[in-house]
């Protein structure tokens, strides 16, 4: 899989007065190049504006203008799926090329905050800005550099995508769905399932997260997972300490044999962590030897109170 994430920081209340911009290319996963630059927008710096990106007129002196630069941004956005959070950094593009008379971009527009919205239910109508979405997704970013707004960008349809299992292609088309419609297809939609587990579990103290398609709904994974006292999180970390693969649907992983979290798992594993991986069938089975052995240690328990004191 491979796209461009671009994000836009403005000179003034213009759109047109583009002072920087940050273009990532992603591919597989990773970042291959970075296409960032300062901008001459021309024009004059609003305090507001400086006092969100911090850019100001002295910086950008020797810059290139935008209409120098375009030519090389259609070059390398064409005829790309090109990433931005929200409609600002596309609209921004759209009125420099009408100002300068010049093309639009024949690129694929694809808004992260748009698949987010429908990728988690809880952002659907609240929490889908791009600070917001990092610290629920543990995506460290400067906010208002253009670079890393760019690259929050395409980490947060990479999460989409592996929390989802709904590859690139067609979220360009699911976005223009109704908020609140089901994502249907052959991939199976994976809402968030973050839960605390049942203190009192044969299981409390691990903390679990699911990858990749499962022969149950996530949700009942989850909720069994939940009640033999696990704690589900959406997103593997050094704290996890289980993580459950199901099967893996090839067209969705990007070339790679597993899933993102598998792989940042195993880069954890590495690092020292203590994560065990685990196939769906052998979580199912330790599912059922816990929950056995719990049930036959209450049993015994239950027998015990009532034998008569010799």
């Amino acid at each position: 899989m491979e796209f461009m994430s671009l994000d836009v920081e403005t000179a003034n209340a213009d759109l047109a007065s583009i002072c920087a911009i940050g273009m990532l290319h992603f591919r597989d996963g990773r970042v291959i190049a970075n296409l960032s630059t300062l901008i001459n927008p021309k024009d004059h710096f609003d305090e507001v504006n400086i006092g969100i990106h911090g850019i100001r007129p002295e910086d950008v002196i020797s810059a290139p203008t935008i209409d120098s630069v375009y030519p090389v941004l259609a070059a390398s956005l064409s005829p790309s799926i090109v990433v931005h959070h929200t409609h600002f950094d596309r609209s921004a593009l759209r009125k420099v090329s009408a100002k300068y008379r010049l093309p639009d971009l024949t690129c694929r527009w694809l808004d992260s905050s748009s698949v987010a919205r429908r990728a988690w239910p809880d952002c659907a109508y609240r929490g889908y800005g791009l600070v917001e979405l990092a610290k629920k997704l543990n995506i460290q970013f400067r906010h208002h550099d253009a670079t890393e707004d760019a690259r929050a960008a395409g980490e947060i349809l990479l999460r989409a995508i592996d929390a989802t299992g709904i590859g690139i292609e067609q979220w360009l088309n699911l976005v223009d769905r109704p908020l609140g419609s089901a994502i249907n297809g052959s991939h199976q939609h994976e809402a968030r399932v973050a839960c605390n587990g049942n203190p009192e579990g044969p299981l409390a103290g691990e903390v679990i997260a699911f990858t990749g398609r499962l022969s149950v709904d996530r949700a009942r994974a989850a909720r069994l997972a939940a009640m033999a006292g696990c704690k589900v999180v959406d997103s593997v970390s050094k704290k996890t300490s289980i993580l459950v693969v199901g099967d893996q649907d090839i067209r969705v992983l990007n070339g790679h044999e597993k899933s993102t979290k598998q792989r940042k798992a195993e880069n954890l594993i590495s690092d020292g962590a203590q994560i065990r991986i685990l196939s769906e069938g052998d979580f199912q089975m330790l599912l059922s030897e816990v929950v056995r052995t719990a049930r036959h240690e209450r049993e015994e328990n239950r027998f015990a109170k009532i034998q008569p004191k010799l």
